[in-house]
């Protein structure tokens, strides 16, 4: 490709909307030009890197025995209906009507329309198992898009959805989706963890997410370096800081903390660690009839904080929301601030996270405003609780596989794997037939890589202060070449001419800047594109026979003799 034929739209300062650097860098690269909220077109360059994306992962899919098809993005409102996600899935799902009236999704992932391929076209267990993917556009009308690609409204997603006839097929099905997400993101250069996570919107029994590490990151990842233990945040387990609980040794005390409402608050006034005492979170579940409405009182310990996915896992509070201060005072007596499990003015329903079980003389308050309980322990002041894991683990916690203790960094998830089962088959009666002619219901599998996100994703965990440093895999073009005096010189035209022709012959993708620009100009482009190998060819350098390389990491450039520049550059690939 040369310079002049292309199109290359760099800017010095990034747009005023752009927020995070990769939505900053892509915009000031011309890799991409906003249309809309959370809507953007594709600019030459940065479509270069998302088909980059895009084969890598075509290629892993077919490797691992996926057969592609397309689906499309408008689809019908009676699937939907079927499994009950038209409703379910509230606002992001962008909902249109025809000219006839007739409701449609534009579609955010594609477990219905898949379905409703296999329930019509498997029907025998000879035909199973079977994988199907697509690269399509996505929709998803986000409340407040933003950060640019990494959560805008329409997207590019690789979905893949397997078929088998039980779960043991499904575990084999989802073993090689799993090997061949390590595969593409080893594949991207990218540095990532894959992390069980919640299932979430999808359903399903189990899954994992994939996550490119960054900085800027906004899911915690939970990991244990001594082990393969690995979790996001909303499904690592947090085992009990202390294993058992202590004997009681102090007395149950009503002790005035006047305008003390924090944990904090209460334990610097009575000189105690923020450790030894518990706080109180009160959640409502409403009811058809409202004299049914059901309060429920969570603890934790005052250092920790509630992780709302684990407790929505606890029986009954599936559809929980947090209790208004009018029925706090209904049901407590008091305010918020000063709110515990002993004394509460009408029956609420008690559970202690598993820390909060195991703790004794702990401080709670007493509900009534400026007072708090000292001293007080299960059993002997309060009846036993109910005991579940509803707390983020935080760094320092023991594994829970035993082998050591955990650690947090930020990540970005780019990919996301899931045992989906039977929820969408039986909802959508999609079965085969076995061997004895009897109907099974097919059980599913969803695999998702967020294509346009990756690179986002790999721009937050590889740029610096003069721009993007891309992976050579998915770099808009593998090789620069930038000539000194391109239009003056003849020597340099025709050396980085052979040059451009011998990579071009020998398959690599090399851009040759021809436009004219002066050296700092050139190389502030390119730097700020982010291609991976610069080539600058001049006079000086021709004189002594020598080409100057430099890799968008390295501090300085290295001399190379020109007769050894083909090979060389191929060594620097190949690395």
């Amino acid at each position: 490709m040369r310079a002049s034929r292309f199109f290359i739209s760099t800017l010095k300062e990034a747009p005023s909307d752009a927020e995070i650097v990769s939505h900053k860098l892509m915009m000031r690269a011309g890799m991409i030009k906003r249309l809309g909220a959370g809507i953007y077109t594709y600019m030459p360059m940065g479509l270069r890197v998302i088909r980059k994306v895009e084969a890598i992962v075509r290629e892993e899919m077919n490797r691992a025995g996926a057969v592609e098809l397309l689906m499309p993005v408008v689809q019908p409102a009676e699937l939907w209906q079927e499994t009950g996600r038209w409703n379910k899935m509230g606002a992001e799902l962008m909902r249109v009507k025809d000219r006839h009236g007739r409701d449609f999704a534009i579609q955010p992932t594609s477990e219905e329309v898949v379905t409703d391929v296999a329930r019509s076209e498997l029907r025998s267990y000879k035909q199973l198992p079977v994988n199907f993917y697509h690269i399509q556009t996505k929709f998803r009308d986000e409340r407040r898009p933003r950060f640019g690609l990494m959560r805008g409204r329409e997207f590019t997603m690789k979905d893949a959805y397997s078929f088998d006839r039980d779960i043991d097929g499904l575990k084999k099905s989802y073993q090689a989706m799993y090997d061949a997400y390590v595969r593409i993101f080893t594949r991207f250069g990218l540095q990532f963890r894959a992390v069980a996570a919640d299932n979430g919107a999808i359903g399903g029994s189990g899954s994992h997410e994939f996550h490119v590490i960054a900085a800027t990151g906004e899911d915690a990842l939970v990991y244990c370096p001594t082990s393969d233990y690995a979790a996001n945040m909303e499904a690592a387990e947090a085992l009990p800081v202390d294993s058992a609980r202590g004997a009681a040794t102090q007395a149950l005390e009503k002790t005035a903390t006047p305008g003390r409402s924090k944990c904090e608050a209460v334990a610097e006034l009575l000189g105690l660690p923020l450790a030894r005492t518990v706080k109180s979170i009160v959640l409502a579940v409403d009811n058809d009839d409202p004299a049914k409405k059901e309060i429920w009182l969570l603890l934790l310990r005052g250092d920790h904080e509630l992780n709302e996915v684990k407790a929505s896992k606890i029986p009954g509070l599936a559809t929980y929301r947090f209790a208004n201060e009018a029925e706090i005072v209904e049901w407590f007596g008091t305010p918020p601030g000063y709110l515990g499990p002993i004394g509460t003015k009408k029956p609420v329903k008690v559970v202690a996270d598993r820390t909060v079980a195991n703790m004794a003389d702990f401080v709670c308050g007493a509900n009534e405003a400026d007072f708090h309980y000292a001293g007080a322990n299960w059993g002997r002041d309060l009846p036993e609780p109910v005991v579940a894991d509803i707390r983020n683990v935080v760094e320092g916690d023991a594994s829970p596989d035993g082998q050591g203790v955990l650690a947090i960094q930020r990540g970005i998830e780019v990919g996301h794997v899931f045992q989906l089962g039977t929820t969408y088959s039986e909802a959508m009666k999609a079965t085969y037939l076995d061997e004895a002619g009897k109907p099974q219901p097919l059980v599913m599998g969803c695999y998702g890589i967020g294509v346009t996100r990756i690179l986002g994703a790999a721009i937050e965990q590889n740029f610096d202060d003069r721009g993007i440093i891309w992976p050579t895999s998915i770099a808009p073009f593998e090789v620069v070449l930038c000539p000194m005096g391109y239009d003056r010189s003849e020597a340099v035209k025709t050396e980085i001419d052979k040059l451009y022709t011998q990579l071009t012959d020998a398959g690599v993708d090399v851009v040759l800047d021809d436009r004219g620009e002066r050296p700092g100009a050139m190389f502030a482009d390119w730097e700020l594109i982010g291609v991976p190998h610069r080539i600058v060819v001049g006079d000086r350098g021709l004189k002594d026979g020598n080409i100057e390389y430099q890799g968008r990491r390295d501090s300085e450039a290295t001399q190379v003799p020109l007769a050894d520049a083909l090979a060389f550059i191929q060594g620097k690939l190949a690395a």
